[in-house]
This record gives C-alpha cells, sequence and structure tokens, in this order.
C-alpha cells in the first residue's frame, strides 16, 4: 500500500521537481506491486492526482484519504485484515523489510520501519512504513490522528500510546530520498529504482 503525501522536494539542479516525484513513487509503487500475496494500492493526498494513478497497474484500488487512520480504514472497508503504508519517496527499498513487518503483525498489533540515517542517529527522522492490523485498535487510530510518516518522532509518538511495550515492533531501517543528500545512499549496483535510475543519469549520487 502507498501513501503519497503533498509536500515539496529537495530535488538536484535541472530535474524536474514533479518529474522527480513521480519517477519516486513509480519505483517504490513497483516494489510493493510486486510482492507476493500483497494487493498494492495508491493512498493519495490530496485527493486528484491523475499523473500518480497513471503509475500503477490496472485495476489498483485508489484510495483518497488525509490521514494514516483514514486509509488504513479504507483498506479494511476494502476488505484488508493487514495493511502496510510505505512512504512514496524508498525507491530501492528492499521488498524483504515489507514482508518483515507483515511477518511481526503475527505477534503485535502493528510494526514500524524507521528512517536509518546517519543524519538521524536519534530515530527522530519518521517512517518508511507502517503495517497494522485491521480494523485498527483504538489506541492506534487515535494517536495516528496527529501522526503521518513524515513525523520526526513518529516511532516514539505510537509506542508512547500504545497501552503495553511491544505493541509496535521496529523493523530493519531504511532511508527516503527528501533531500539531495539522501541521493548518496543510492546504491548503483542494487536492481530496481529504473525511473529514478534513469532520472538522476549524469547526476552525482553523493556529495
Amino acid at each position: 500500500m502507498l501513501s503519497l503525501p503533498g509536500r515539496p522536494l529537495d530535488v538536484p539542479p535541472g530535474i524536474d521537481p514533479r518529474a522527480f516525484r513521480l519517477a519516486l513513487l513509480e519505483d517504490t509503487y513497483e516494489v510493493v506491486a510486486g510482492l507476493e500475496l500483497v494487493t498494492s494500492a495508491l493512498v493519495l493526498d490530496p485527493p486528484d492526482q491523475p499523473d500518480a494513478e497513471a503509475v500503477t497497474w490496472p485495476g489498483t484500488p485508489i484510495v483518497r484519504e488525509p490521514t494514516l487512520a483514514g486509509a488504513f480504514a479504507a483498506l479494511h472497508a476494502l476488505g484488508a485484515a493487514t495493511a502496510a503504508l510505505v512512504a512514496p519517496d524508498a525507491p530501492d527499498l528492499p521488498p524483504l523489510l515489507i514482508g518483515k513487518l507483515f511477518r511481526a503483525l503475527g505477534h503485535a498489533p502493528s510494526a514500524a520501519c524507521a528512517v536509518q540515517s546517519d543524519d538521524h542517529a536519534d530515530g527522530r527522522a519518521g517512517l518508511v512504513a507502517l503495517a497494522a492490523r485491521l480494523p485498527l485498535p483504538g489506541w492506534l487510530a487515535t494517536a495516528l490522528r496527529d501522526v503521518d510518516l513524515d513525523t520526526p518522532d513518529a516511532l516514539a509518538r505510537l509506542r508512547a500510546a500504545a497501552p503495553r511495550p511491544g505493541f509496535v515492533p521496529q523493523g530493519p531501517g531504511w532511508h527516503r530520498l527528501r533531500t539531495v543528500r539522501d541521493l548518496r545512499f543510492l546504491d548503483p549496483g542494487l536492481e530496481g529504482w529504473e525511473n529514478t535510475r534513469a532520472l538522476l543519469e549524469g547526476h552525482p549520487l553523493s556529495s
């Protein structure tokens, strides 16, 4: 499942921000859509984004919700018993990390993948993905009214809202591409992220 917040992006000089956003989205969507036993969906906020819808495979459900709690509720209404919301700017996210979040739901009501970066060693960089059993427990639905994937201390706030320790286990961390500096995390030798790779051709990945 994919969430698309409408915030501005910091992009390399000479690259169109809209094209960069769509490249990140399409590559991240391809990671999710390629998972076995997982049905992908696109979560849009703002709701009217035909260019974003155009990157999805035919038949992909489109959810128009401004909050994580609303998105989870909409996915549950579509028949999902578990779901993971993934940030749209993780084009090289290993599918295994999403699989680990779903496996964690076997013993916890939710699980998170936090942003891992040497710039954010204190864990205050937000989330790459959040998975949960559906319907959401009341404490999580309430907490998600004021927390999204970009909330710097999202993991700490969700854990503080949980009635017991261990209700929001953390899977392996990963990175998101939110600034030009984040491009250094991309590994040219890693398969995938073809659209982002093509758009960045000729631009250095480190600075």
